[in-house]
């Protein structure tokens, strides 16, 4: 929901920090796997409570994040580098939960509902990427992607915001997984209604 509107804000110094970074040779590729390893250092110390370390690997594997999709738009996209991008985002998404309620194992049964609800719109969110691959469809509203970014109430920059929350409020990850937990079903919800829309008139 919000992706949109903070793209022009981040898209410029992204750009900036990544002329540079192209000049040393390092590829979308390196910078993808390396900050999705920051974000695994991150899991463990949310497994030992270290919330103050997981916050600060949560702000760097984002950052990492979003210097890939830039650095890879500058050299040239790859279907490897959209594929790692997308698979790495999930399981650190889902790894931030589960490792989050293993060190607080009271939370389990929200943890479960919250990577339940994370199903939903990452399954919608794929299943209609490849229709949209299939038909030739794409578009550029959070910027150039290698495949259909489908809008949603809970996107990227929503999660992030979630994922900050657990880490500045871990006492709160109930209400804070509810509330998140209720936008990803409705996120998976408008998805579903948008595909029966849109592929109804093929199936008649």
């Amino acid at each position: 929901m919000l992706d949109q509107y903070i793209r022009p804000y981040i898209d410029p110094p992204l750009k900036a920090v990544t002329h540079r970074i192209s000049r040393t040779g390092l590829s979308a590729n390196a910078v993808t796997v390396a900050g999705f390893a920051i974000g695994v250092m991150g899991f463990g110390a949310l497994f030992f409570q270290s919330y103050g370390f997981a916050f600060a690997c949560l702000l760097l594997n984002r950052l990492s994040d979003g210097l890939d999709g830039a650095l890879a738009r500058h050299n040239g996209e790859t279907d490897l580098g959209g594929y790692l991008d997308i698979v790495l985002d999930f399981i650190f998404y889902a790894g931030f939960v589960f490792f989050f309620v293993l060190g607080q194992p009271q939370f389990a049964i929200w943890g479960a509902f919250l990577l339940f609800c994370f199903m939903g719109t990452a399954s919608s969110f794929l299943a209609y990427a490849i229709i949209a691959a299939k038909k030739g469809v794409n578009h550029n509203r959070q910027g150039q992607k290698s495949f259909y970014y489908l809008d949603g109430i809970a996107e990227g920059t929503e999660t992030i915001i979630a994922l900050v929350m657990i880490c500045l409020f871990p006492g709160a990850f109930p209400v804070i997984a509810s509330v998140f937990g209720v936008m990803c079903l409705l996120t998976t919800w408008g998805r579903v209604r948008l595909a029966v829309q849109n592929f109804t008139s093929e199936a008649d």
